[in-house]
């Protein structure tokens, strides 16, 4: 299991990720979505003892990823495809690593096989690889331990779509064997098809999670009028969330909530509906639509040289 509680991390007078608490349990795929610049890649960081937190903590089976004795036997990791030895092969890059986690060496050609890197591409060296190849290499490196855990950030990032549906493959039967799968990614159509749970941030803080049907089914309301910027003011006044959608104004409220703001403010409605119809890519605008941005009290930013919050 994975165990998230209260995670802050701060930057001088700039807070990346605020009070962030989730929890990913043996079996499921949980999705972790969010903007550009929500924190999600700051909070896998903290999980994975990259970046200290300054406040809470974070868990792997049970106890800080820094005080695993083989963390790679129990969790892989995939936060960043570029980050591998330019000049190796791929078949020496996984070699390597299992030398240091005490894998036995018959496990890199597994793996490598299991990911779709063959024999020729084991043997080219990493900077010859492009980016969908070098994913799959670091796919395999977090396979390489046999890990209970994944925790992936954007891991089908310069796959094609043959190479996206063998991931979503690969990563729903992970879970089907009681492992446990954090996702990080942009692909919402694919995390709605593979994911048992999500978990939403919005400007460093939570602003949804739970069960994918769960958040689906009250994913908030479509409503349209002919007069559309008079019922996106009346709809604004009376506090409520309203973000575009490809079908009209998406609403964080149920529709009697919605059609009653717009009948006391004379605005005719010609569609209102619940918008579970349109999915996770609907649920993730609605909910991130106005999410605070993280928080700030200086003009300057403080974050290190190296450190890009995500």
């Amino acid at each position: 299991m994975i165990a998230v509680h209260q995670l802050t991390r701060r930057y001088g007078r700039h807070t990346a990720v605020e009070d962030v608490s989730f929890h990913c349990e043996p079996g499921t795929v949980t999705g972790f979505l969010g903007p550009n610049g929500a924190g999600k890649s700051t909070t896998m960081r903290m999980i994975c003892g990259l970046t200290p937190p300054t406040s809470g903590t974070a868990t792997v089976d049970g106890r800080p990823y820094r005080h695993l004795p083989n963390p790679g036997r129990i969790v892989g990791v995939l936060l960043d495809a570029s980050a591998q030895h330019a000049g190796r092969t791929g078949r020496e890059a996984l070699t390597v690593a299992a030398a240091t986690m005490g894998v036995d060496r018959r496990r890199v050609g597994e793996v490598l096989d299991r990911v779709g890197l063959g024999p020729a591409a084991a043997r080219r060296r990493v900077r010859a690889y492009s980016l969908g190849m070098r994913q799959r290499l670091g796919l395999a490196h977090a396979l390489l331990g046999d890990p209970r855990v994944l925790v992936l950030d954007e891991p089908a990032n310069g796959l094609d779509p043959e190479g996206i549906f063998w991931m979503r493959g690969l990563l729903r039967d992970f879970a089907d064997r009681g492992g446990t799968v954090l996702l990080s990614s942009h692909l919402l159509r694919e995390v709605e098809a593979v994911a048992d749970r999500l978990v939403v941030i919005g400007g460093g803080r939570i602003v949804a999670q739970g069960g994918k049907d769960e958040l689906l089914a009250g994913a908030g309301t479509v409503v349209r009028a002919r007069d559309g910027a008079a019922l996106r003011a009346a709809l604004q006044r009376a506090g409520l969330t309203v973000s575009e959608g490809s079908e009209g104004l998406l609403v964080g409220a149920d529709t009697d909530a919605v059609g009653e703001v717009a009948r006391t403010a004379g605005v005719a409605l010609s569609e209102l509906r619940p918008a579970g119809g349109g999915g996770l890519e609907q649920l993730f605008l609605t909910l991130t639509a106005t999410a605070p941005g993280p928080v700030t009290h200086s003009t300057t930013s403080a974050e290190p040289t190296g450190e890009v919050v995500r």
